[in-house]
């Protein structure tokens, strides 16, 4: 059943400049030149107050160094808190530079340093090179705390779509090798669950726009290196796949009512809560899949503002 009437009016422009669909190779050869070629346009200086810096940090073992933006504050500083951002784009495509504005933002808002990744993208790198490159950049912020003025008991891990996926399984990655604490994690209508790709039980509302049924499908495909929805994942690709959620850090999750994701971040939630992990659920009514680009939209703005004050209370900030 069409949803276009459920749609948030202020984020009907979204529709055009995003029109969704399926993905392919070529598609997506495409849209990886679109997104470079916006983000090299729409990046602006980092505003007063806020440096940038590129860095490649050592890389999971037998892998290339990856590439970190990192944003912090201009003045020198020590204790500070940190987020290790992880960006979207389906585990396809993207980069850390699309999310500079943002993260600079984030600097301002919060006083914390922030360090985005670069991870290596599927199909050309599969799972596990995506988690195990945010893995890295984990280990080198917490390893540079000192050089970055960081509390290293103030690192949290964020990021929207299949960047919140990926957080989701870097915590469940850092709480099973027990070398390095997250104080807390950000989800951002995260992509979670490759059974949705499979199946068709998700309500009929969900996922007719900008992140459709069939991009998931070559989302997953492209991540696992097979089908979705099989009997068993492997560890870390899939983190609604985990056993147990126990020992996990204070969560953040949100999503749009109109989202693929939402009975999927609602499910994790669920779960989080039962297993006794303080957790922050919000569906926000009439919004689909990446809603927060229309920056003006009253969801957008509300959003926006749940969202920074929770990560500053996992921050400490």
């Amino acid at each position: 059943m069409p949803s276009k009437h459920l749609l948030d009016p202020d984020l009907a422009p979204m529709l055009e400049l995003i029109p969704g669909g399926g993905l392919d190779r070529e598609r997506l050869v495409a849209m990886r030149q679109m997104m470079t070629a916006m983000g090299k346009a729409n990046v602006p200086p980092p505003p007063e107050g806020v440096v940038v810096s590129e860095r490649l940090v050592p890389g999971p073992a037998g892998s290339p160094d990856v590439r970190v933006l990192v944003s912090s504050p201009a003045s020198p500083g020590t204790g500070r808190p940190a987020v290790l951002h992880i960006h979207g784009g389906g585990y396809v495509m993207g980069s850390p530079d699309s999310s500079a504005a943002n993260n600079a933002a984030l600097v301002q808002a919060t006083g914390a340093v922030v360090v985005s990744v670069d991870y290596r993208l599927a199909p050309e790198t599969p799972h596990p090179g995506p988690v195990e490159d945010c893995y890295a950049a984990l280990k080198w912020l917490h390893s540079s705390a000192g050089d970055l003025g960081v509390d290293t008991a103030r690192i949290a891990v964020s990021g929207e779509s299949a960047g919140g996926g990926l957080a989701a399984n870097l915590c469940l990655m850092a709480r099973d090798r027990g070398e390095i604490p997250v104080a807390y994690q950000h989800l951002i209508f995260p992509m979670l669950d490759d059974r949705t790709a499979s199946s068709g039980e998700i309500h009929e509302f969900a996922g007719q726009f900008i992140w459709t049924r069939d991009a998931n499908v070559y989302g997953w495909e492209s991540l696992l290196g097979h089908a979705p929805g099989q009997a068993a994942a492997a560890p870390y690709a899939v983190a609604a796949r985990a056993e147990s959620l126990a020992g996990l850090p204070p969560t953040f999750i949100s999503c749009g009512a109109l989202d693929l994701f939402v009975e999927e971040d609602i499910d994790y939630a669920r779960r989080l809560i039962a297993a006794g992990v303080p957790t922050e659920l919000h569906i926000y009514p009439g919004a689909p899949h990446a809603f927060q680009m229309v920056a003006e939209a009253h969801v957008t703005k509300a959003h926006a503002d749940v969202s920074l004050a929770a990560l500053k209370r996992g921050l400490g900030a």
